[in-house]
């Protein structure tokens, strides 16, 4: 017990004397949180340009770009012709194009079927998908009135005109994020993301203390009590972090949360140490500073795009699929999901959280790695130290 608390006032006597480590614990962690918060803020977004190129130049073609106008999501850049609108997308100047083809009224008038050619940037998959769904349904309602006017001409009972229309009428609500608010959507899965590379970077470089420059362990206490210790240290402070996501979300921000945010820190907590159990792993192979940065920034910072919530998990590729089990925030984000959108109990949590029993397998191979570590440690300490009376 004395060597633990020791080792636990020893490794908070170099956080305080690292002020990149303390930056990292203390406010660089909250700047980061509440500015990708602010880039979201706005909750949808509004007056995206869209190109309208006008061949018709009618009544019909005027009034459809007035309704364009009138939609919130839309804010319509009228251009001569149609190559200066696609160069204008390819620039990202707008993120959509229309055209609206010569005797488009006409057309619809005598029978016939013009076709309204409408683009969209799918790189910007959001935004791409929003500008698809409020284009065609701001067309669609001026092209019903125009539709209407014509079956009223055509002698068809007015009470009659809205079931030729639409003979079927349907409706769409949305059980969750009914607004199709950003911050409920997109933000939880970015900050987790911060959240999970922010743990990896601080407790790698909490390890990388514990080298020497050749890459063998600084003689002390027995590695495990070492690592116990960071871990009593950093794992509150990490919790901290994430509480003060959760807080911000559901609490200050009142984002709707179906489920019990105690079980979302339970959720957290084993999110955490299969972190701590990976970088411990990175640690063991490399025993670099330089090199575990690198390869735990690379390995998690792609975890967003891993969670499922912006693509389909089961479309992604085999080994894409195979490298989102190895993100541990890939786990926490369908438990997530469940309790906030769902409101799932503790059972169906803890079912959840079974799906980490693959970091289990990391523990044996750590203890192996770990071994002989230190019994190389042990076989180069007189050569460093023959080195250093020389020296």
């Amino acid at each position: 017990m004395t060597n633990i608390v020791a080792s636990i006032r020893r490794e908070l006597h170099a956080l305080w004397r690292s002020p990149w480590q303390l930056a990292l614990v203390s406010y660089i962690p909250i700047l980061s949180i509440l500015c990708l918060w602010w880039l979201f803020s706005a909750g949808l977004p509004r007056q995206l340009p869209v190109a309208i190129v006008d061949h018709d130049n009618s009544q019909l073609s005027r009034m459809l770009s007035r309704k364009l106008e009138a939609n919130p999501v839309i804010s319509p850049q009228s251009f001569v012709d149609l190559p200066s609108a696609v160069t204008a997308m390819k620039q990202g100047e707008v993120y959509g194009l229309i055209v609206f083809p010569y005797n488009l009224k006409r057309d619809l008038v005598t029978g016939h079927s013009p076709t309204i050619d409408i683009r969209y940037n799918s790189q910007f998959l959001l935004v791409g998908k929003l500008l698809s769904s409020q284009i065609q349904l701001t067309l669609g309602a001026g092209l019903l009135e125009v539709a209407g006017v014509k079956l009223l001409l055509q002698d068809v009972p007015k009470p009659l005109v809205a079931v030729h229309l639409s003979p079927v009428k349907s409706q769409t609500t949305a059980l969750f994020n009914r607004n199709n608010n950003y911050v409920g959507f997109l933000v939880p899965p970015v900050l987790v993301a911060l959240w999970q590379l922010l743990a990896m970077l601080i407790f790698s470089n909490s390890l990388s203390r514990e080298l020497t420059p050749t890459g063998s362990l600084i003689a002390g206490d027995g590695i495990w009590l070492r690592v116990w210790a960071k871990i009593a240290v950093f794992t509150p402070i990490l919790l901290m972090h994430g509480g003060f996501i959760l807080a911000l979300l559901y609490q200050y921000l009142a984002l709707p949360a179906a489920g019990s945010l105690a079980l979302l820190m339970l959720a957290q907590t084993v999110m955490l140490f299969s972190v701590w159990l990976l970088v411990l792993l990175i640690f063991f192979i490399m025993r670099d500073s330089a090199r575990m940065v690198s390869f735990g920034t690379a390995m998690f910072a792609p975890a967003f795009a891993f969670m499922g919530i912006t693509f389909p998990v089961h479309e992604m590729p085999i080994a894409a699929q195979w490298w989102r089990l190895i993100m541990p925030s890939s786990h926490y984000i369908d438990s997530h999901v469940s309790i906030i959108s769902y409101g799932s109990s503790w059972q169906t949590i803890v079912v959840q959280l079974s799906s980490y029993w693959g970091f289990l397998f990391i523990i044996p191979v750590l203890i192996i790695l770990s071994r002989r570590v230190e019994v190389e440690s042990m076989a180069q300490m007189p050569l460093e130290d023959e080195s250093g009376v020389k020296g």
